[in-house]
Parts: structure tokens; C-alpha cells; sequence
């Protein structure tokens, strides 16, 4: 009888340790679990900003203002107004692999800049030419090797398809994981929350059909780091009269649009706004005089063909509308990435946290001036802005940038688009 107990007893203490561990343990001991997808393909050395700062910290950062603040980074300084800049490194700073961080073990690669490391806490950057936005390229992570970085969350483990990265999986010390994977489209990520590959969706611009789901919890944001713009080819025979871009301007009714309205390519957050810029508040009646006065070779069988990604064909086709109503023959087309012809390109224009925007409307950038915009006050503003190292004096250019920019308008700056974070209940 005593054994059979003893056998009972045992029987019992093994059936609770198994569900002990099966169910008890994993709520008590291990940490979160999250699933997330994102819409984008990447490769390892262009990840989204967003998950490389949880990864490792720069030299610098940057708050949403665009200010620069200490990172890695105690202090900087530049002794030639622009063309050196010298960082004195934070002490007690460790990567996740528990060896010290110093100048020799960080790592940013420039082709024009020389690096010289003096001593363990400084590093000096040379430059060719002055560059006064350079405390903010330094804000972008570093890492000391692969994607070894100094954040709170470490890279367990990477996937690749091809050289794009399908997921990355990244853990830290209290035992909380994040899955991220990557999918192409929205549509396609969509699937694989629907499918349960994922409990989370960062970042999505069309909700449907999630703003019906009981399941899906939604959170919405103004995206103010970006603005859904119209960039005009301002070599085009027709859009190369300024009196046309600003009657096309004037006939988007941007009140549709359900989100904050953008008046300018800088964010609303940023220390170098400027509000006080021409705001083309929908006017159809002005739009058509603009065009009445046009020469005539210069609107005879005017047709406009707006190319756009998928995510934005809705919006396309509402401006499309408004243009037609000027009786505008309009024709939008879907293309997937930068055509490299079009007449008007309707995208979502990311806003870097630095004013200057060189790159984007100086008349020397072929490459990455889309608009192939040529203003010789705007190439001197520009020029001006990205060697000026006093705050208030580089704000007076930028204000100027903008006002100019926008009364020219080789863009039309539609607003800050909303995004969304679905989240399953």
C-alpha cells in the first residue's frame, strides 16, 4: 500500500512539473515576444534608422527638432570652421561583446574623409571642403563589426534571401526578443499578419482592412519625417513654366487627404521650419487664370501623366481629378521605384533630420535631383547653408530656402502622411 502511494505521489509531482514547465514557466521566466513585419527590402548596411538605433548608438544623436545631442560622442568641436571636426568619446562605454569602446574600435566609412585616431577617447575627421551638417551623418549607428553595436538589443540571428535581408532576430539581457521580418509590399505583410507570421505591423500607410478587425488593435501617427510630394520634371516642354507648376498647385484640394498639410520639404518639427512660406491654399478659379494666361504654345494640347507607387494610387487619381477639372488631359501610371522618365512623380519624400538638401534641389546633383530643378539663388542658399556654422545664421538660410523653393514650385508638398501600428489583441 505504501508503495503504491509512493508511486501516486510521484505520478502527481510529475504531471504538475510537466505542466509547470510547459505552461507556468515560459509566463514566469522568459521575456516578450515580439513579431513584427516591415514593409521594404534591405540589405544589412541600409536597415531602417529605427532598428539599427535599438541595435547601437552613433557619435551623435538626433531629437525630433533635428538638434544634434552627445551619443557616443561627450563634445565635438570644429577648429576651422567646418573642415575638421574632433570627438571626445564618453567614458565607461562597452559593446555587446563587454570590450571597451574606443576611437580605434568604431567604425564610419567615408570616401572623401581621413580618420585619425590620437588616442583611445578622440577621433578626428578631416574633411576636403567645410561641412557644417557633419554632427548629424555621425548619428547614424556604428558598430564594431557585422551589426555588433553598443544599444540595448543584440543581433542573435540574421536571414538572408539573396543579399536582402528576410529577418533579423534581436535579443536583450532581461530575455525579451523581436523578430523582424521583411516582406516587399504592404499587401504582402498584410498576409503575414493575417497568416499569424507576425503579430505586429509597423509603419503602414493603408490600413485597410485592419480598421474593421476586432482582433487588431490600431495605432495612428502623423508622420511629420516625411511628406507626400509632387516633383516636377521642370525640363518638360510644359512643365517648365513656373506659372503652370503653381497652377497645378493651386487645384490639389489637400483637404481630402485626412492629414496635416505640408507647406515645404523641411519638417514642421525642425528647428529651420519656416510657416510663413506661399501655403497654395485650394483656389480652382486662380489655378485657371494662371493657366488662361499661359502663352498658347505653352498649354496646347497640355497633358500631364503622373507616375506614382502603388500605395499612393489613390491619391494619384483624387489629383488627377482636381487637374482634369482644369481640363488637364491626365494619364497616372503605377511604377514601383524612381522612373527615370515622367512628367510628374508623385512619392513620399523622407525628410532628413539636417536641413540641408543639397543633394535633393542643388543643380549639379543629376542623380539625385529628380525634379533636374535649376535656380542659381537656390544653388547659392543651399551652398551657403551646408558651410555656416552659427544656428541662427544657417536658420535665416533655410527660412529663405524654403520661401524661395516653394514660390518656384519644382514640387508640390501635399502633407505629412499618417501611419499606422497594428498590433493583434
Amino acid at each position: 500500500m505504501r508503495f503504491k502511494l509512493i508511486l501516486l505521489v510521484g505520478l502527481i509531482i510529475g504531471v504538475a512539473s510537466f505542466f509547470l514547465i510547459r505552461f507556468v514557466a515560459p509566463l514566469l521566466f522568459s521575456g516578450k515576444l515580439e513579431k513584427i513585419g516591415v514593409t521594404g527590402n534591405f540589405h544589412t548596411d541600409n536597415l531602417p534608422t529605427s532598428i539599427l538605433g535599438l541595435i547601437g548608438d552613433g557619435l551623435t544623436k538626433v531629437d525630433e527638432a533635428g538638434n544634434v545631442e552627445p551619443a557616443l560622442a561627450r563634445s565635438w568641436e570644429s577648429p576651422d570652421k567646418g573642415k575638421t571636426w574632433i570627438f571626445h568619446l564618453k567614458d565607461g562605454l562597452f559593446w555587446q561583446d563587454g570590450k571597451k569602446v574606443t576611437s580605434k574600435s568604431i567604425v564610419y566609412e567615408f570616401s572623401d574623409v581621413n580618420i585619425e585616431r590620437p588616442n583611445d577617447s578622440t577621433l578626428i575627421f578631416k574633411l576636403q571642403n567645410p561641412f557644417s551638417p557633419f554632427p548629424y551623418i555621425v548619428s547614424r549607428p556604428t558598430f564594431k563589426k557585422g551589426l555588433l553595436g553598443t544599444g540595448k538589443w543584440r543581433v542573435s540571428k540574421i536571414s538572408l534571401a539573396g543579399s536582402f535581408v528576410q529577418s533579423i532576430v534581436l535579443t536583450e539581457k532581461e530575455g525579451n526578443k523581436k523578430i523582424i521580418r521583411f516582406y516587399p509590399t504592404e499587401e504582402r505583410t498584410k498576409i503575414a499578419f493575417k497568416l499569424g507570421e507576425v503579430n505586429a505591423i509597423q509603419d503602414l500607410f493603408n490600413l485597410q482592412p485592419f480598421e474593421t478587425w476586432k482582433v487588431a488593435e490600431v495605432k495612428k501617427e502623423i508622420s511629420k519625417g516625411r511628406v507626400v510630394t509632387i516633383f516636377f520634371n521642370t525640363q518638360d516642354k510644359f512643365l517648365s513654366e513656373k506659372n503652370l507648376r503653381q497652377a497645378l498647385s493651386y487645384a490639389v484640394d489637400k483637404s481630402k487627404f485626412n492629414s496635416e498639410k505640408a507647406l515645404s520639404s523641411i519638417s514642421p518639427n525642425s528647428w529651420s521650419y519656416n510657416p510663413q512660406v506661399k501655403p497654395y491654399d485650394y483656389d480652382p478659379a486662380k489655378a485657371k487664370k494662371l493657366i488662361e494666361d499661359l502663352p498658347k504654345e505653352s498649354k496646347q494640347d497640355l497633358k500631364i501623366k503622373l507616375v506614382t507607387s502603388p500605395v499612393l494610387l489613390s491619391v494619384a487619381e483624387s489629383i488627377a481629378k482636381d487637374w482634369e477639372a482644369l481640363g488637364i488631359k491626365v494619364i497616372v501610371q503605377v511604377y514601383s521605384g524612381i522612373p527615370s522618365e515622367y512628367q510628374a512623380f508623385l512619392a513620399i519624400y523622407d525628410i532628413p533630420g539636417d536641413p540641408d538638401q543639397y543633394s535633393l534641389w542643388h543643380s549639379t546633383q543629376a542623380d539625385t535631383n529628380i525634379s533636374r530643378y535649376k535656380n542659381p539663388r537656390i544653388d547659392k542658399l543651399l551652398e551657403d547653408g551646408r558651410v555656416e556654422l552659427d544656428l541662427e545664421v544657417r536658420k535665416k538660410i533655410y527660412l529663405d530656402f524654403q520661401r524661395f523653393l516653394v514660390e518656384d514650385s519644382p514640387a508640390i508638398f501635399l502633407y505629412n502622411p499618417i501611419t499606422y501600428r497594428v498590433l493583434r489583441k
